[in-house]
C-alpha cells in the first residue's frame, strides 16, 4: 500500500474544533512535525479536511 508523509505547516489557532481534532488524530502536534501514514481512504479524507494546514508528499 502507498505511504504518504504529512507535515504540519500552519498553526491550529483560530481553527474549528473539528480541524484541531483531525490534526490530533493524524498525530500532528508541533509545526514542522512529520508523520507517515498508509494512503487509505480514511487518512486521505482527514488530510483533505486540513489541507490548508499541512503539506503532503508520497513516501
Amino acid at each position: 500500500m502507498a505511504k504518504i508523509r504529512v507535515t504540519k505547516q500552519r498553526s491550529e489557532i483560530n481553527r474549528t474544533q473539528r480541524q484541531k481534532r483531525t490534526l490530533e488524530a493524524l498525530g500532528l502536534k508541533k509545526i514542522g512535525q512529520t508523520v507517515e501514514h498508509d494512503a487509505t481512504p480514511n487518512i486521505l479524507g482527514m488530510v483533505n479536511k486540513v489541507k490548508h494546514l499541512v503539506s503532503v508528499e508520497e513516501a
